[in-house]
């Protein structure tokens, strides 16, 4: 079986377990595409589809990136996104010091299911739903994965996101297929085996407080 081969039946065996069945777009998904098309953001419907975009927050033009891989299942990412990430965003990427980008890891279907909501909103919604996410975690991951599916529209819905738009992206195979192979080829380049983790100017961390990641950013900072 060839690597695009494994990669789709892995997707439909995900999916497909809460009901989430591979599928054509549908016209909700039809019209965003064609938006998105019409305005020029990107070239083709089909890239529509399949287009990954990196999610981050900051000044992309910083001297200092950081990569945070996370996965919305994990409870230690959560407690993470509550604490030391609340102070970075004020000390560091509010400020424009740092460029900070967050890459989502599947480590189960869960996380996959949520990580399709969460880009569900677009780049500029994208972290508003993380928060959401990681705040009701316990909530959401609840029951059997059909339950789970329906949690997590619930909590789209919750979020501003309209019915239609939450189908069209909770079934849309052809990106979940592109989310999977981008966390792939990612967490592989950078030997990512454990969440959280962050890639700091190219060199790899695990988990850590705010009082260590700042002073590994200062210093950074300072070179």
């Amino acid at each position: 079986m060839t690597r695009l081969a494994l990669l789709a039946a892995t997707t439909a065996l995900i999916m497909g377990a809460a009901g989430l069945s591979p599928q054509t777009l549908g016209s909700a998904a039809q019209a965003q595409d064609a938006k998105a098309v019409q305005d020029g953001a990107i070239d083709t419907a089909e890239e529509a589809a399949t287009e990954v975009i990196e999610m981050s927050m900051g000044n992309p033009d910083a001297e200092v990136t950081v990569i945070e891989y996370a996965s919305f299942t994990c409870p230690h990412c959560k407690n993470f996104h509550a604490g030391p990430l609340k102070e970075l965003k004020s000390e560091y990427i509010d400020p424009g010091k740092i460029n900070f980008i967050y890459r989502e890891i599947y480590f189960d279907r869960y996380g996959l299911w949520a990580g399709m909501l969460a880009r569900c909103g677009g780049p500029a919604r994208y972290f508003g739903l993380a928060d959401l996410l990681y705040e009701q975690q316990s909530e959401w991951t609840k029951g059997e994965p059909a339950q789970v599916a329906d949690n997590l529209r619930r909590l789209g819905k919750t979020a501003g996101l309209e019915e239609d738009r939450i189908e069209a992206c909770m079934s849309d195979a052809d990106k979940a297929q592109a989310m999977v192979a981008r966390f792939e080829e990612t967490s592989k380049a950078d030997d990512i085996n454990s969440t959280p983790s962050f890639v700091i100017n190219g060199k790899k961390y695990s988990n850590m407080n705010y009082e260590d990641f700042s002073e590994i950013l200062d210093a950074e900072l300072a070179e």
